[in-house]
C-alpha cells in the first residue's frame, strides 16, 4: 500500500528546500525503489522549481542532459558554462560533481542524463501553465 498523498502535497517553496545533492547521491546509483522514486519524483520538482527561479530555459537543462548522455557527468564538470547564467551554472555544477564522485560509470551517466530531460520538462510544464494563466 501506498501512503503517499496524492496529488503530493509540497509547495513550490517546499521543494526548493530539498537537497538536491542528498538525493542525486543516493538515488544516480540505487536500484528501483524509493530512492530513485525520490530522485525522479520530489528531486526532479526541486530542481525544476529552482532553476525555473533562476530563469533557466527547458531546452539548456535538455541539451545539458544530452551532453551528459554522449560524454558522461564527468566530462560536463568540464564545462565552462553547464547552463547559461551564473548561478544556476555553479549550482549545475555541484550536481554534475555529485554524480561524477559516483562509481555508477554508464548506467549512473545514463540515469543522470534522463533525470535532467525529466527537470527540463517539469520546467516546461511550468512557463506553459504560467503562459495559459496570462492568457485567459
Amino acid at each position: 500500500m501506498n501512503d503517499a498523498p496524492y496529488p503530493p502535497d509540497r509547495t513550490d517553496e517546499e521543494l526548493a528546500r530539498l537537497d538536491i545533492t542528498v538525493l542525486l547521491r543516493y538515488g544516480l546509483t540505487a536500484d528501483a525503489g524509493t530512492r530513485r522514486t525520490a530522485l525522479f519524483g520530489d528531486g526532479a520538482a526541486a530542481a525544476a522549481v529552482i532553476l525555473d527561479r533562476l530563469g533557466t530555459e527547458p531546452r539548456s537543462v535538455a541539451f545539458l542532459g544530452d551532453t551528459v548522455r554522449a560524454g558522461g557527468l564527468a566530462r560536463a564538470t568540464e564545462l565552462p558554462e553547464p547552463l547559461p547564467g551564473r548561478d544556476a551554472a555553479v549550482l549545475v555544477r555541484e550536481w554534475l560533481l555529485t554524480g561524477a564522485e559516483l562509481t555508477g560509470g554508464v548506467p549512473a551517466d545514463d540515469t543522470a542524463a534522463t533525470w535532467l530531460r525529466a527537470v527540463a520538462t517539469i520546467i516546461e510544464l511550468k512557463q506553459l501553465a504560467r503562459a495559459r494563466g496570462r492568457s485567459t
